[in-house]
């Protein structure tokens, strides 16, 4: 069984793939310095517009906190360890270790932020269709679940990253991106519908 670090191997580039690619590695890291700044004052500034706003109902106050937290984590953990893979493959000293921690962080925020989207989609969805019902069956309590239920299964779907094969985790990772993607599009297909009604 392959682990991360053999996998990952594979995708070191070589010493002549840096040097014709040095001045792109540069320009990558200034670009992706830039985004994970932008990512952290943004979405701390949401972060703190949503605790603010008195007549957000607490249901999706809940979930774009969840959404803005796991974002905050991309920029504040994910982009700077790739800056650090980049600047690692720059100075010739790639670490097997550090692609390892990148890769269960990038799997821990990017799966926290995909089901927060999918999660909000799924809240507006049934906004608009359970009318009435809405405020009955989704409480503050079950949506606190719901948030609880994701960042534990991100924290699942990226553990398996020390445990077993990576092609695993990407078969994983892939079922789920499109599980995901369906619910987003059946629900934002018929919010489209309800509101053209």
């Amino acid at each position: 069984m392959k682990t991360i670090c053999e996998d990952s191997l594979l995708y070191f580039p070589s010493n002549s793939e840096i040097e014709d690619l040095h001045s792109t590695y540069i320009a990558n890291c200034v670009f992706n310095s830039f985004l994970s700044y932008n990512a952290i004052t943004l979405n701390i500034v949401t972060i703190h517009a949503i605790r603010n706003t008195a007549s957000m109902p607490k249901t999706i106050k809940t979930l774009l906190l969840s959404l803005a937290v796991s974002d905050v984590g991309i920029g504040a953990l994910v982009l700077p360890f790739y800056i650090s893979l980049l600047v690692g493959w720059l100075q010739h000293n790639s670490s097997c270790s550090n692609n390892e921690v990148f890769h269960i962080i990038l799997y821990l925020f990017s799966v926290a932020s995909f089901s927060g989207v999918v999660a909000v989609s799924v809240d507006r969805f049934l906004a608009i269709h359970l009318h009435l019902r809405y405020q009955e069956l989704v409480t503050h309590k079950r949506v606190v679940a719901l948030v609880i239920s994701i960042w534990l299964l991100s924290v699942f779907l990226s553990s398996p990253m020390l445990l077993v094969s990576p092609d695993i985790v990407y078969v994983i990772t892939i079922i789920s991106a499109v599980v995901g993607l369906l619910a987003m599009t059946v629900a934002y297909v018929r919010i489209y519908l309800a509101v053209r009604s």
